[in-house]
């Protein structure tokens, strides 16, 4: 694993570790390589100053947590993994964003990262029922989270503001139970 961070978790080729301001070089030169991946789903932050603005929240405020998915030899970042809007509580639950780099997309890397956010979000965070909000035609985003034994529950018309539209999102969610 890289210096930056240790492991919160380990799989068989993948580990994730809580995101941070030092690994803002990598991360922003492997989202400035898979552009044409993201778009037009995806506009993770490509320069420094984009790239501290997105992080800082991540490591101080406790409605969110950011998680790298990165290579277990290598610590190499493969994606990302962030729990939004985390309510505490009878609802205990957050909202997922995540994303792959273009160098490990379709290896199952995610799968395997996901997974491992999952037991983490479910175990140490004590957190029921995870959402993904998805827009329809992300194809792979959807069989990511069919893969994770998340249910299909609704459809939310013009959900999020994306690339200059309101975007249409189908929700996806999973239990504690369930996972």
């Amino acid at each position: 694993m890289s210096d930056h961070a240790s492991p919160l978790a380990e799989g068989p080729r993948v580990a994730i570790r809580r995101i941070t301001l030092a690994d803002g070089p990598e991360f922003t030169a492997r989202a400035r390589e898979s552009q044409e991946l993201h778009r037009p789903w995806l506009f993770p932050p490509r320069t420094d100053d984009t790239y501290r603005e997105y992080v800082r929240p991540l490591g101080e405020d406790p409605a969110r947590a950011g998680f790298l998915v990165c290579d277990r030899d290598s610590g190499g970042i493969g994606g990302f993994i962030n729990i939004n809007n985390i309510v505490r509580g009878a609802f205990r639950s957050g909202a997922l964003g995540y994303g792959a780099f273009a160098h490990a997309a379709g290896r199952g890397l995610m799968s395997e990262g996901l997974g491992l956010v999952l037991r983490h979000a479910f175990g140490e965070l004590g957190l029921h029922r995870l959402e993904a909000n998805i827009q329809p035609g992300n194809a792979p985003s959807i069989a990511l989270v069919r893969r994770a034994g998340f249910r299909l529950e609704g459809f939310s018309p013009d959900f999020l503001f994306i690339d200059g539209a309101w975007r249409d999102h189908e929700r996806w969610a999973i239990t504690a139970e369930m996972a």
